[in-house]
């Protein structure tokens, strides 16, 4: 196996580790909680999805086992979402992630972008972006999520930018944003550290998606 394969290998077995992580501290948290909130529940539903969608096929995704790791009533999901296919739908969309990751001038992004990949990740327990890398679906399902990524952070992106090349360096953006996010789950899976730890990945990391956000 090549070196370039097996650093993909690693970070797939870390992403999927820390997935499982996730699931297991959403059920202890749940317990408590029950159904009581409802945004804590749709919360909970979104993040059982989004674990469920990345780690297996569709077809083996089942709306009991969403909600037993979201710890709620399959009912409550039915109610909530209608259908499978409609929860898949909730988690191919990126457009809450990129409303924050892009809610910054051009010539502050690069910063923004960093400080707010750890926030979100953070926030979640778990990156906003890396399921379009991971996801196990069948060609479709793994086409409409990559066309869902393009539509709703690249090309949005390359729209927010000016000078030359701007779809290519959109990709590169998004393409460096997806690194972070791995080599994150492969680092410090248990997230940036303080808020200096944060500002420091911050200066070390945002200088470099500036230059791409500024172009030539």
């Amino acid at each position: 196996m090549s070196s370039t394969e097996d650093s993909l290998t690693t970070a797939s077995n870390t992403a999927a580790g820390e997935a499982a992580t996730e699931a297991g501290g959403a059920r202890g948290g749940a317990g408590a909680a029950g159904e009581a909130g409802a945004e804590s529940g749709r919360e909970a539903i979104v993040r059982a999805a989004r674990r469920a969608f990345t780690l297996r096929p569709y077809a083996e995704v089942t709306m009991r086992g969403i909600a037993a790791d979201a710890g709620v009533s399959p009912s409550l999901i039915v109610k909530r979402f209608g259908s499978k296919e409609a929860l898949f739908n909730t988690v191919a969309d990126f457009r809450a992630a990129a409303d924050e990751l892009f809610a910054a001038e051009p010539p502050a992004l690069g910063r923004h972008l960093v400080l707010t990949m750890v926030e979100l990740r953070d926030r979640f327990r778990g990156d906003p972006l890396l399921r379009v890398v991971f996801s196990l679906g069948i060609e479709d399902e793994r086409t409409l999520l990559r066309g869902r990524f393009r539509e709703q952070v690249t090309d949005r992106l390359a729209a927010a930018l000016g000078g030359p090349d701007t779809q290519l360096r959109a990709e590169l953006i998004a393409g460096q944003l997806l690194g972070l996010g791995a080599t994150l789950s492969l680092h410090r899976p248990d997230g940036a550290g303080s808020h200096a730890g944060a500002e420091r990945l911050a200066d070390l990391y945002a200088p470099g998606l500036q230059r791409l956000i500024d172009g030539p």
